[in-house]
């Protein structure tokens, strides 16, 4: 009996040791799990840091090398400088607005050739159902030999139906698809419009100076093409930073949509339908000697008047006319007086043309941009109205209309209220 005792005593303390041990390996497990969790997040910080200090060295780059061009072309006569880089981010604007037209044609192409497949098979189907009607598949059905065949063709009618509704609802698909590439056609080709709009006018104003300084200076040709030079290089710079701009956009709208994907799909987990919505972004960057990617370049406001006033003021027009050289916010204006007209409705006097009021106000980085600042692009200028939109006389197609304010190289932001 003493031995027996002793036996389970043993086996109950072997049971007590496993236990802890069962105890001390899963903790031990644990931590190996959330140590890996955590090693995990600091590589991620880490990766992320890395790509900003790599983004920051690169704006950086670019700051010093705008720098030291705008130093060189300070010899050179300002007007002249910005006409040669207008010119040459328009030829870029107008090249990259092509492709997009390009583009578009042969998507509307594809969804056009689709859509008359689609159609004519439809056509055909309805054709045949209306010369022989429900009464093959009633035959069908009547032909049954057994519980289980009858079951087997009620499945294949089912089936059949279930065809018929899926190739319709893809016939109307493709059919909305093609109406949403027209609007996005005619939409690029107004833009494209507005370009040219800008390019021409630009243009012209380069000629006449020219000729004004060709007439004036002996050497000209030699310092204009190095004036050239240095304009190409410095609107590479611009380039540079609204690609910066444009790849923050692209990142964050992705985030945005990875985002709502998970909202929506929790939702459905919980059995929760509702709506979920995302809104348009600014990008935040850092450093360049335009401002434009400058982190933080927030001056403060020097009116009274509201940014939000303005905007308010300047959509009440949206819808009217685009005039080239008009002074009538109803009869039609062209982009400068818009924006000087709506400005001087709260006293704030702006120069009529848009080269001019790239230099009024204080310059604003495009992560600081806030409603009623001044948007710049080479020959046109528009009023930010807050998350990536403007408000502008776009074209003679478009009129005074809404749009993104990235959708063309930006030159600078400026704030004058």
């Amino acid at each position: 009996m003493k031995f027996l005792r002793e036996m389970k005593k043993l086996k109950i303390k072997q049971q007590i040791i496993a236990a802890v041990m069962a105890c001390v390996l899963g903790i031990g497990g644990i931590y190996s799990v959330h140590a890996s969790v955590i090693n995990d997040a600091k590589n991620k910080k880490n990766e992320a840091q890395q790509e900003l200090d790599n983004l920051n060295s690169q704006i950086d780059e670019i700051q010093a090398a705008q720098s030291d061009l705008q130093e060189e072309m300070d010899a050179y006569d300002d007007q002249l400088m910005a006409l040669l880089t207008d010119m040459d981010l328009l030829e870029n604007d107008m090249d990259a607005k092509q492709d997009e037209i390009d583009q578009a044609n042969a998507d509307l192409e594809v969804a056009q050739e689709k859509e008359q497949t689609q159609y004519n098979a439809m056509k055909t189907r309805i054709q045949y159902m209306y010369e022989n009607g429900d009464s093959n598949y009633w035959e069908a059905m009547m032909g049954a030999t057994s519980i289980t065949d009858l079951l087997n063709r009620v499945e294949y009618v089912s089936e059949v139906y279930d065809y018929d509704r899926k190739q319709l609802t893809a016939y109307q698909e493709t059919v909305q698809q093609v109406a949403d590439l027209k609007d996005q056609l005619n939409a690029q080709l107004a833009e494209m419009e507005e370009l040219k709009i800008s390019y021409e006018d630009q243009a012209s104003s380069l000629q006449a100076l020219i000729a004004e300084k060709s007439a004036a200076m002996d050497n000209f040709d030699a310092q204009l093409a190095s004036a050239k030079s240095l304009a190409s290089q410095y609107a590479n710079t611009i380039k540079q930073q609204n690609q910066i701009i444009a790849n923050e956009q692209a990142r964050q709208a992705a985030e945005e949509a990875a985002a709502r994907r998970a909202a929506q799909q929790q939702q459905q987990n919980a059995g929760n339908q509702s709506n979920t919505t995302g809104s348009d972004t600014n990008a935040s960057a850092s450093g360049s000697g335009t401002g434009l990617t400058s982190s933080g370049l927030n001056p403060a406001h020097t009116t009274n008047v509201s940014g939000s006033d303005v905007v308010a003021f300047a959509s009440q027009y949206v819808g009217y006319p685009y005039v080239y050289g008009g002074n009538s916010l109803t009869e039609g204006a062209d982009c400068s007086y818009f924006v000087m007209a709506c400005f001087g409705q709260y006293g704030i006097s702006l120069p009529r043309n848009s080269y001019s009021m790239q230099s009024c106000g204080q310059a604003v980085s495009y992560d600081c941009a806030q409603p009623g600042d001044i948007i710049c692009y080479p020959g046109h200028v528009a009023i930010y109205m807050g998350n990536g939109r403007i408000v502008h006389a776009s074209s003679p197609t478009n009129g005074i209309c809404y749009g993104s304010a990235t959708y063309r190289t930006i030159l600078t932001i400026r704030r004058v209220l």
